[in-house]
């Protein structure tokens, strides 16, 4: 008799059946982490520390790698049976004590670029402890471990290695040196999780939630102090794209900068069908926005992604080397069932961008064309806005001359 999904009662249901983890009677195992660390924010500053790795050697970077996820189109039920490969290993460390045996291992896996093979020796059986982080990829089965050493040489780039052992500059210049190096963002994000950037007596574990935060924060910040010098755009921009049930559109308009994500769901309301409601039916949403001056407190309606998406647009605006005013729209459809951390949405933003631009000379032809690409009326963006409310109460110096 075929095994029927306990969730949906569907045979061999991709979308839930991942969830579906029983206990791994394992002591040990060995395999190529893709490299993959996480750290917890649960108990902090006791916090959950370990790797990640699958029961297999070789080259696993696909198994954690959203650069390599959005740059295959790969779907999303393919990239949950990735992460159910991968086995984390963890310990309880202090945020401070950086000393141990265990954390100089996992030092040098959140420095190597490439999968790197280690050996695992666990103190309990692997269980299902699905971790409820929607910034980072699903990480489905946990083991606490005795110990875990590396069975091969991590590769390390001299960047990452100098400013790793300099221990008299500043976390935030670290990181912007390590950006202007062209060592990528996830990379970034690992070394200053596992505590390895700073002055020494600043250094620490960096929940992986916040280390990614504090990356693109960090690097999107300082971009923004040459932009807001520069000319602004002259006319009306909209880029476009999506992946795995996220739709992004990008409005920029001829402004001083500001910034505004708002983010709508309508994973519940069948609107997959075709179904365009004539007004807001009360869809789950998230905003948050900045004027030309920095905002001061945390994005924490949109949380990890207002900074993955800022990022973006930071890159895009020092490229052409102009400044503007940006409305985020994404839409999230049913085809993104589970979440897989801010990486992807970082990702699909820079290929917006990457894209030449739907251009216009009037904010509504630019409205009009993004409506092409929604399932709902976009007016359940824009009435919310307080970039469009703003704007249309201002009045430029140049209107008076």
């Amino acid at each position: 008799m075929p095994k029927l999904c306990k969730t949906c009662g569907k045979e061999s249901c991709d979308k839930h059946s991942f969830f579906l983890g029983k206990t791994i009677n394992i002591k040990n195992f060995s395999g190529s982490t893709p490299p993959e660390i996480f750290v917890g924010k649960w108990n902090y500053p006791n916090v959950y520390t370990g790797i990640l790795s699958p029961q297999e050697h070789g080259n696993t970077e696909i198994l954690s790698s959203s650069e390599l996820w959005h740059k295959n189109k790969i779907p999303i039920s393919d990239i949950l049976k990735f992460r159910n490969r991968l086995i984390y290993g963890r310990t309880q460390s202090n945020i401070k004590k950086l000393n141990t045996k265990f954390l100089s291992t996992m030092s040098e896996i959140a420095m190597t670029h490439k999968s790197v093979s280690a050996s695992f020796f666990l103190k309990k059986p692997i269980t299902k402890n699905l971790e409820k982080e929607t910034r980072t990829p699903i990480i489905p089965k946990a083991a606490e471990l005795q110990s875990a050493k590396l069975d091969e040489n991590a590769p390390v780039k001299p960047k990452v290695d100098y400013l790793v052992n300099d221990i008299e500059v500043k976390s935030s210049n670290a990181i912007l040196e390590l950006h202007k190096f062209k060592i990528p963002v996830s990379t970034i994000q690992k070394v200053l999780s596992a505590g390895l950037l700073g002055l020494k007596k600043n250094r620490k574990l960096v929940p992986t939630r916040w280390s990614i935060t504090a990356v693109d924060d960090t690097i999107s910040k300082e971009k923004l102090k040459k932009i807001k010098l520069l000319p602004e755009i002259s006319e009306f921009q909209v880029f476009s794209a999506d992946y795995i049930g996220n739709y992004y559109n990008f409005l920029l308009l001829p402004d001083k900068y500001s910034f505004e994500v708002i983010e709508i769901s309508i994973k519940n309301y069948g609107l997959e069908k075709g179904m365009c409601p004539e007004r807001n039916l009360g869809f789950p949403s998230w905003q948050d926005s900045e004027t030309f001056f920095a905002r001061k407190k945390y994005a924490d309606s949109v949380t990890g992604a207002y900074y993955a998406n800022r990022l973006a647009l930071t890159e895009y605006l020092e490229k052409i080397k102009r400044q503007a005013s940006c409305l985020v729209i994404r839409e999230i459809r049913p085809q993104y069932y589970a979440p897989l951390g801010v990486g992807i949405l970082r990702e699909i933003s820079r290929e917006a961008f990457s894209k030449k631009p739907n251009t216009f000379n009037t904010l509504q032809e630019a409205l009009d064309d993004i409506q092409t690409r929604l399932k709902q009326p976009v007016s359940n963006y824009t009435q919310k806005s307080y970039l469009l409310n703003n704007q249309s109460k201002q009045k430029k110096i140049s209107e008076f001359l």
